[in-house]
């Protein structure tokens, strides 16, 4: 498995820690501060879910009047996955 971080911007996390398999398949998906409950709920339901799979669901979600969202930026976040 790949580690990958990724700096978040607009949100109240401020960082994601994650891992891809050979399969591309996403694991271990960890947010730096946010909100606890909603981004443990996040990584458990996106865990063993294809990258591709995730971006589609989650990218393009705001959080009220900002233009991103925690779930937004672990979407581009795996755009670094490739």
């Amino acid at each position: 498995m790949k580690k990958y971080s990724y700096q978040t911007v607009g949100t109240c996390s401020v960082q994601i820690d994650f891992e891809v398999d050979d399969e591309r398949r996403l694991h271990n998906v960890q947010f730096l501060g946010g909100c606890s409950g909603n981004l443990q709920g996040i990584s458990l339901l996106v865990e063993g879910m294809p990258v591709d799979e995730v971006r589609s669901r989650l990218g393009g979600i705001r959080c009220g009047y900002k233009a991103t969202s925690c779930p937004d930026q672990l979407a581009r976040a795996l755009e670094q996955v490739g």
